[in-house]
């Protein structure tokens, strides 16, 4: 029996640390990590791995149940799939295991509860946003990804996967970026980006 952990964060510039110290804690023999967003499996390919690895037995650790995901349905058909395989699925906070009945009725609570605040939480940002609006201080959100770096990335001869690689983030987004700016820049507008880039002091 291998007792697997998990760690996920949303963006590139969250740390992973704390999570996997607490899983080392935890006794977990082997323990994959990924920086993507929750909110569907697309891109979660650690998580895929651990369930492809998954044997009778084993035990999936995780801090809490939003590592596993963001959306109650999809959490749910992860510990189905794992309960498929025989294996068990363990939340650290707060602590609860699948191993009895009580602790899957305790997840699919927790599971709903998550997603309810979610929803109280967008509604509570769509509420500043709209105030801040009307008293015209509304800047909008700031990137998260360094664009430029994918565009220079790119003229060094790298792929879409290369670039996630390099970038810490999923292929989806490297493409996002390069489809959206394919329609508004010419070859010559990125390679002016790169430039400047590369002259910008570190």
């Amino acid at each position: 029996m291998s007792r697997i952990g998990y760690a996920r964060v949303s963006t590139i510039d969250q740390d992973l640390d704390t999570q996997i110290a607490k899983l080392k804690a935890e006794g977990c023999s082997i323990i994959r990590s990924e920086k993507v967003s929750g909110a569907s499996r697309d891109d979660r390919t650690e998580l895929a791995t651990i369930i492809d690895f998954l044997r009778p037995g084993d035990e999936l650790i995780v801090t809490r149940l939003d590592r596993l995901g963001r959306d109650t349905r999809d959490v749910l058909n992860l510990i189905y799939e794992c309960e498929q395989r025989g294996a068990f699925v363990t939340v650290l906070d707060p602590h609860v295991s699948t191993r009895g009945e009580m602790g899957h009725i305790v997840l699919t609570v927790l599971g709903m509860v998550a997603q309810m605040e979610r929803r109280f939480i967008k509604e509570r940002q769509r509420e500043g946003i709209e105030q801040a609006k009307r008293e015209g201080v509304y800047k909008g959100g700031k990137r998260r990804i360094d664009r430029n770096r994918i565009f220079q990335l790119q003229l060094e001869g790298l792929g879409p996967s290369a670039i996630s690689n390099e970038m810490g983030c999923s292929r989806m987004q490297i493409y996002r970026v390069l489809n959206q700016t394919e329609s508004q820049q010419t070859e010559r507008d990125k390679r002016q980006i790169a430039r400047s880039w590369l002259k910008t002091p570190t």
